[in-house]
Order: structure tokens, then C-alpha cells, then sequence
């Protein structure tokens, strides 16, 4: 199985800011995010299940002030961030796209699937 490498797991502060990188889904620029919740790094899609816009508020940032919910800086849809299910707002019965990650020996992995790759440029 294909893995990339994205970042030091101490890089990841629980609750904290999260990693960014691009990504293509479905062949078309995109962003994603890693981050640790509960002691979990979890990553999805930088994108709202409402709208599809990029939601961090400032680069990295997606928890709202009280880092309990991701939320989206555009609509204010929550997310739970175990799940990316949606918790309120206009996001409905939406969820966020999740990513598979892993984290292994103090770093933390991705696994690319059929719909969302490495771009280009970040490939071997």
C-alpha cells in the first residue's frame, strides 16, 4: 500500500493546529488536514459538507475557540472531529470526506485512495 509521509507526530498538538497539504481528489487541486483529537490523529478533506470551500480560519486552524467542534469558517457548520459527521449548522446529515492515516514509530503516514491522490509533484 502506497504511504506518505506527512509530519513528526509530535507535530500534532492534541487539539492543536492542524497539518495541511494538497491533494488531488478526483483529479482536481484540493487541501487536506491531519489532527489530533482524544489522542487520535484523524485528516479529511479541507472541504464543508455544505458548501464546498476550504473551512480553516486562519492556515491550520479548524477547531472552533473552545476545540471542541470543527468548524467551518465560511457557514459556521460543526463537525465532530472522532467522525466529521455533522454536529449543527447548515451541514445537515453531511459528513467530511475522512483520510486514511496512521501513525507509526513518532510519524504520521497517509494512504492515498482511488479518489484522492498526491498531487504531481509530490510523487516518488
Amino acid at each position: 500500500m502506497d504511504e506518505r509521509r506527512l509530519c513528526r507526530s509530535d507535530e500534532l498538538a492534541e487539539r492543536g493546529r492542524a497539518f495541511v497539504w494538497d491533494v488531488l481528489q478526483y483529479r482536481q487541486p484540493a487541501r487536506a488536514f491531519a489532527l489530533r483529537f482524544e489522542g487520535r490523529v484523524v485528516a479529511y478533506m479541507n472541504r464543508c459538507a455544505h458548501v464546498p470551500t476550504e473551512m480553516d480560519w486562519q492556515p491550520g486552524e479548524f477547531l472552533d475557540s473552545g476545540r471542541r467542534w470543527i468548524i467551518c469558517s465560511v457557514h459556521g457548520a460543526t463537525y465532530e472531529p472522532a467522525d466529521g459527521r455533522c454536529a449543527g449548522g447548515p451541514c445537515g446529515r453531511g459528513r467530511l470526506t475522512a483520510l486514511d492515516v496512521k501513525e507509526r514509530d513518532g510519524e504520521v503516514y497517509w494512504y492515498p485512495s482511488r479518489d484522492v491522490q498526491p498531487p504531481p509533484e509530490s510523487r516518488p
